[in-house]
Order: C-alpha cells, then sequence, then structure tokens
C-alpha cells in the first residue's frame, strides 16, 4: 500500500463517496430489495479519533417528493451527535461502533491495527475471487478479525469480522460480515480502494465508491464542536436493547390494555389466559411486557403472543418468545425468515434462547384464524396485499376494534404516511366485511375509522 511509515503518517482522510445500501430490513416483500441512496463528505481524523460524515440521503420507503433529507453525524472521544442546521442531538449506539470499526479497521489503519495486536498470527490460507490470499487473524476490541492478503499484489483485499451490531443486524446475534477492497487507486504515494463493498451474513448489503480521496486535508476543530449533554447521552445508549414501560397505557377495553411508545403492544385478557399482542424490540423489552402481563393478571397464564410482521424491530422479541416455550401466531411466508432469526447463532451475547435452546413452537396464520372466545376473542386476517404481503391484521369483533399491524401513520399535518399501506388494509376490511369504528397499529394511536378513510380518501384524489 506505500509502507508502514505512509501509512502511519496518515493523520486523517477525506472523502467524497456515493453509495448504495440494500434494505434488507425495510423490504416489503424481502429479496430483491428495495436499494437506498446517499452522497457523503466524509472526514476520519486518525489523529484525534473523530470522524464527521455529512450525508445526504435518498429514501425509498418516504412519502412521494419526500425522499430527500440531510443530515450531520459527528463523533469524538466525548461521543457523538446528529446535526440538524444548528441542533444536536445524540447519535445512536451503531453509529458510534461504526466509527470505531472506520478508525481501526479502515483500509487505511486495518494493516497498522493488526500489527499492533499480541495474539496476531497466520490462519489458513483462503481462496478469494479464485486467488490464494495470506489469512492474518488477530482480535481487536474483543472482536476477532481477519485481514484477506493477495498472494499476487500483496494487497489487502477484505477484512472479516464476527460482531453482534447494534443497528437492525443486532437481532442476527453473531454477524459474520467482510468488507471488499477494490477499485484501486495510487493517491498521494498510498495504495487505496476507492471501493468498499460490505457482505453480511452472505449478503451484498452495502457499496460505497469514494470519487474523491484525500490524506492529511486542511481541517478546523471548530467543525468537531458538538453539544457536551447530546454527546454524553449518545454514550448511554443501549441500542435496541432498551427496557419496557408502562408509563403510557390506556385501555382499549375491560381487559384489553395497549402500551404505546416507539412501539405498541398490547396486552389482551382472554377467559383461557392473556394473549399479547406484538413482542417487538428485544428481549430485555418483551420480558417487561411479561412482567406488566403477570402483574396486571397473575391469576392468568400467557397462552400466546401474535406477532403480526416480519419487519425489524417487530420481530425483536420472539427469540424471548420461543425461549419461553409459548406459542407465536405467525404469517405462513414470515416461517422461514423467524425460523432463521430463531436458529442465529447468540455465543458473543447470549440471550434466553441461546440458553435455554428451545424449538420454536410456531401457529402458521395463513388464513381467517380466530383466537379465544368471550368479549376480547380475536380474529386474524392475512393482508396479502403488494405493500402487506407479510402482515396480518387483529380485529375485535365484539368491540369492532382493529389493530393494522405497521400500515398506518397519521403524519403531524393530518395527512398519511404511505397511504398505500392503509389502502391495502381498507381492501382487506371490505373484502372480509367486517365493521370497524377504531383502528390502531404498530406506531399509531387509536383513532375513528370514519376518520382515517377520509384521509385516505383525500391522499388519493
Amino acid at each position: 500500500m506505500g509502507g508502514r511509515d505512509r501509512l502511519a503518517a496518515i493523520h486523517n482522510l477525506k472523502l467524497d463517496v456515493i453509495a448504495h445500501t440494500a434494505l434488507v430490513e425495510q423490504s416489503y416483500r424481502q429479496a430483491p430489495f428495495i436499494t437506498s441512496y446517499e452522497r457523503d463528505q466524509i472526514v476520519i481524523d486518525h489523529e484525534h479519533q473523530r470522524l464527521m460524515q455529512k450525508q445526504h440521503s435518498v429514501w425509498p420507503e418516504a412519502d412521494l417528493k419526500g425522499a430527500d433529507s440531510d443530515v450531520t453525524l459527528i463523533v469524538t472521544p466525548a461521543g457523538g451527535v446528529y446535526r440538524f442546521g444548528t441542533k444536536d442531538a445524540p447519535c445512536g449506539a451503531s453509529d458510534l461502533d461504526a466509527t470505531r470499526d472506520a478508525l481501526a479497521l479502515s483500509p487505511e489503519a486495518v494493516l497498522l491495527t493488526a500489527a499492533e495486536a499480541t495474539d496476531l498470527h497466520y490462519a489458513a490460507t483462503e481462496s478469494l475471487r479464485s486467488t490464494p490470499h495470506t489469512v492474518l487473524a488477530f482480535t481487536w476490541n474483543k472482536t476477532p478479525v481477519k485481514v484477506l492478503v493477495n498472494r499476487f499484489n500483496h494487497l489487502p483485499d477484505a477484512v472479516e469480522t464476527t460482531q453482534q451490531f447494534r443497528d437492525f443486524w443486532f437481532y442476527w446475534g453473531d454477524v459474520q460480515q467482510r468488507v471488499y477492497f477494490d477499485n484501486w487507486r495510487l493517491v498521494q504515494g498510498i495504495e487505496y480502494p476507492s471501493n468498499q463493498i460490505t457482505e453480511r451474513n452472505g449478503i451484498l448489503w452495502n457499496s460505497t465508491q469514494a470519487l474523491d480521496i484525500e490524506f492529511n486535508a486542511a481541517s478546523d476543530d471548530k467543525d468537531f464542536n458538538i453539544d457536551a449533554k447530546a454527546a454524553a447521552q449518545s454514550l448511554q445508549s443501549k441500542g435496541w436493547n432498551r427496557p419496557f414501560s408502562a408509563a403510557n397505557s390506556q385501555q382499549l377495553a375491560p381487559g384489553i390494555d395497549l402500551f404505546q411508545g416507539s412501539w405498541n403492544t398490547t396486552i389482551v385478557k382472554q377467559n383461557d389466559g392473556i394473549v399479547i399482542l406484538e413482542t417487538p424490540i428485544s428481549g430485555t423489552f418483551t420480558q417487561g411486557i411479561f412482567d406488566e402481563a403477570r402483574k396486571r393478571y397473575p391469576e392468568q397464564n400467557i397462552a400466546a403472543i401474535l406477532s403480526t410482521s416480519d419487519s425489524w424491530p417487530h420481530t425483536g422479541g420472539v427469540r424471548y418468545d420461543v425461549a419461553e416455550g409459548l406459542p407465536v401466531y405467525i404469517l405462513d411466508l414470515n416461517k422461514p425468515l423467524l425460523d432463521r432469526i430463531v436458529a442465529a447463532p447468540h455465543t458473543l451475547d447470549p440471550d434466553a434462547l441461546a440458553k435455554s435452546k428451545k424449538q420454536a413452537n410456531w401457529h402458521i396464520v395463513s388464513g381467517r384464524t380466530e383466537i379465544g372466545a368471550g368479549p376480547n376473542r380475536m380474529i386474524l386476517y392475512p393482508l396479502r396485499g403488494a405493500s402487506t404481503e407479510r402482515q396480518y391484521m387483529v380485529y375485535f369483533p365484539e368491540h369492532q376494534l382493529l389493530y393494522a399491524s405497521d400500515t398506518l401513520v397519521l403524519n403531524p399535518d393530518h395527512t398519511l404516511y404511505d397511504p398505500e399501506l392503509f389502502r391495502e388494509v381498507q381492501q382487506a376490511v371490505e373484502h372480509e366485511h367486517l365493521q370497524v369504528k377504531t383502528v390502531y397499529a404498530m406506531h399509531q394511536a387509536p383513532v375513528s375509522w370514519s376518520e382515517v378513510i377520509a384521509v385516505l380518501q383525500k391522499s388519493l384524489a
């Protein structure tokens, strides 16, 4: 790449990049995945262990004409923030982790990091792109790392790690990541890969192409000044492993308790036990839901779980459900994905299922399915729309109450986020001849059905 001295002399790296990401976690119908795009200006400051990324994103699942957005991520040893205009907010835990990786495992840094490792050794030779590669192996920050070095040109072609990430891949436990380096350029006497492609668990996930590369660019410390309080809060983030709160609860009907938050969940008391409608986010969150259900209805056992969607983090508590040995009602189309989630290794941070090693007790929903009897009986209906193919809705006939899975969000201006989603709910309701007075969803508080239909019709006009 130019020699140890040249790499060690890199104080910072400035990149102008264009990138795309396969929305593995967001694509309504799974592969082939919807793609998001971005154009970024990035500064990786090795000397001061900090990063700045000015990001212009194009998000395909935004409302029409609303796909573009801008944000600046700034991470320093004191923490990280998202900057919107002049305001700073705490960044996510995954951004802190990604910055840590960039500072230690990026192309210009990874060989220096390897050289400092006390356990650096050769691993078995591997073939990459039909070419033999020498493999350097070491541990960094408790993370096993392998660097695949091309036998012919002696350049590092890929870096492999096994990590538990704190973005949506959190649910997959021990994730195998490989970052390919390619499209090499000679820049200021250094061979540098202008293209990096990230593969996770065998899925080609992200590709970033540098359009301009500059080492040791002039920088201004003022650009890295961030709100100290927001930065400190970012360091306290637990990522998706967050606790449950019963603070914002609402009784929809006797024995039907809704707990609102970033992801809503409902505890339903029936004659023969408690049914929990959605166990999202994490095992920690789901354990809190179970504790609340047993606190409210100590005389009842938890009889079943309803998991209405394949979308992350809606399925975040499913592994805990399985560990508890409970029947989980899932849509037929989602079984292959959920089977993989349940089987995913969690050795780095063993969760309840990794310890219990129980088998899933799936109850497959492929058509109209009735749960329980009495005033709080529920009927499950697959939606089967183009955007709702992997969701089912839950109807409480005695209350004319509908839970619409992940299809309904009223924007602050009283418009619908993605009207197509709720249009498909309306079609399913009409097809099943349901009488609905009130509707709510994973991210929406209860609202009058007639009100939502009026907003929908306005959006379609």
